[in-house]
């Protein structure tokens, strides 16, 4: 996994992920001039950055690059959990304080996404209760039927 995109590399890929179509730098430069000043040769350079560090594929359209991106959001944001959970000399505990953070939207998504993987998180880990007798010995087919000790 890359390290952590940096903060233009994220406006850009927002962009990318967002309209999720193949996208020139003519396009995101204008987008992101709504809430900055900024040089074409940045997004150009951000763009051609972003595809030598395999975030983004490109085919060229006319005189310009079409910029596709090669993965999603969601699986960039996985990455990077899990990666920083493996940097934990304890992940039981970094779970336990990641989940104490979470707003009660993230808990119900959370609950949501361990159904969909096919973990049911509702179902009592108790093991079942054991009877009061103790099971047959193997080898004779004899329990003790609860019996103690002294009774023996």
């Amino acid at each position: 996994m890359p390290r952590q995109l940096g903060e233009l590399e994220d406006a850009v890929m927002t962009r990318v992920w967002q309209w999720n179509r193949p996208v020139t730098v003519r396009e995101v430069l204008e987008d992101l001039q709504q809430e900055r000043s900024i040089a074409y040769t940045t997004v150009m350079t951000v763009m051609d950055n972003l595809h030598q560090k395999g975030w983004v594929r490109r085919e060229v359209d006319g005189r310009a690059y079409r910029y596709t991106a090669v993965s999603t959001r969601a699986a960039y944001s996985a990455a990077l959990m899990n990666e920083a959970w493996s940097q934990s000399d304890n992940p039981a505990a970094a779970l336990v304080a990641f989940f104490g953070m979470m707003s009660s939207e993230q808990r119900e998504a959370l609950t949501d996404a361990l159904r969909i993987a096919g973990h049911n998180i509702t179902e009592d880990p108790a093991p079942p209760a054991e009877s009061a007798a103790e099971p047959a010995d193997e080898a004779t087919g004899e329990g003790d039927g609860g019996t103690t000790d002294q009774e023996r």
